[in-house]
């Protein structure tokens, strides 16, 4: 089964065609980092308007790369929620006028779902049941994956994403857009003992996260230090940060696997390519004797690959949208 899958959810306009949930025939993306980096983050218009201009192109490489035509597409798939809600919108009416020319269904996914399904095309083996930590810049969740379709959340932000807090967190420390990838590289020489952090706690919900305060503090730290003279490590605070960040999302994990009986982890999610998150759980994941599945680098940012993937788990479960199919800025995993 071969599907054309769609996604703009943010500044990545994407198309990939994508065999059996699986194998991908094609994936392309174009980029907006360099239309966004002198704003110091995504601007949702000029996120929409570039999406409408990329999109045709971007749809039109991706089934030329693939060596396919319409007749040898099953369905058309596109991230319907969550996300930017004028960048979905574009490719959902994309995706939907389409389908209905061509003649094929189509297959509304969600996006969180697809950046769990981006594992199922590094990892050709991995299936359900797994708990998989999902962490991106808008979404932090500990999800227990029951089956394809089927999803439980255990753990969740109650503010901030954890990759919104590294991205803040780095555009205070005056570092370009996109923070979290620049405060990785800056950070991986830095000695995360020189500044003291919290580890903030949400109280009654052991699973649950709270990242907001420890972006304030970092803030704090870098306008106390300006009021007294005194200069910022940034790869010092950097490490800080992340390490902070990184101890938050394992050992609440850890909990949830512990408690609930898992012992296979799945990562996913743009923070999931952070190679301190990665080196951490491999080695807790290794000390405990669990498996450990991550998506492969190129996978772990928005890409409409994984869309493609969890696309043919939602078909086969008969999830078939109609032309009324609209876009949403939020709505849950289990929803």
């Amino acid at each position: 089964m071969k599907i054309l899958a769609i996604e703009s959810s943010c500044d990545e306009t994407a198309a990939a065609v994508v065999e059996d949930g699986r194998k991908v025939l094609s994936s392309v993306i174009a980029s907006q980092v360099s239309e966004h980096i002198v704003y110091g983050g995504v601007v949702p218009e000029i996120a929409s308007r570039m999406h409408a201009q990329a999109i045709s192109g971007v749809v039109s490489k991706a089934m030329s790369d693939a060596g396919v035509g319409y007749g040898d597409i099953d369905a058309v798939a596109v991230t319907y929620a969550p996300g930017l809600i004028g960048a979905l919108l574009v490719g959902v009416n994309f995706a939907k006028g389409l389908a209905y020319s061509a003649g094929l269904p189509l297959v509304p996914v969600h996006h969180l779902r697809s950046h769990i399904a981006a594992n199922y095309i590094t990892h050709t083996d991995l299936e359900p049941p797994f708990l998989c930590l999902v962490v991106s810049g808008g979404h932090s969740h500990i999800v227990a994956v029951r089956d394809y379709t089927d999803f439980e959340i255990i753990g969740r932000t109650r503010d901030d994403a954890a990759g919104e807090c590294m991205d803040k967190a780095a555009r205070a420390m005056g570092l370009p857009y996109p923070g979290g990838v620049n405060l990785d590289r800056i950070s991986a020489e830095g000695d995360p003992s020189l500044y003291k952090l919290p580890h903030p706690r949400v109280d009654g919900s052991e699973y649950d996260f709270s990242f907001s305060g420890l972006k304030t503090a970092v803030v704090n730290i870098i306008h106390n230090s300006k009021q007294k003279g005194i200069e910022v490590s940034v790869p010092d605070l950097g490490a800080a940060c992340i390490e902070t960040v990184t101890d938050c999302l394992v050992n609440n994990t850890v909990k949830a696997a512990e408690s609930y009986g898992f012992d296979k982890i799945v990562m996913a999610g743009g923070v999931s390519a952070n190679s301190r998150l990665r080196k951490r759980m491999s080695d807790v994941c290794a000390s405990k004797g669990w498996q450990l599945y991550m998506p492969h680098l190129s996978l772990c940012g928005d890409n409409a690959a994984m869309v493609g993937a969890q696309a043919y788990y939602e078909f086969k479960e008969g999830e078939i949208a109609g032309s009324d199919l609209n876009a949403f800025a939020t709505m849950p995993i289990d929803g």
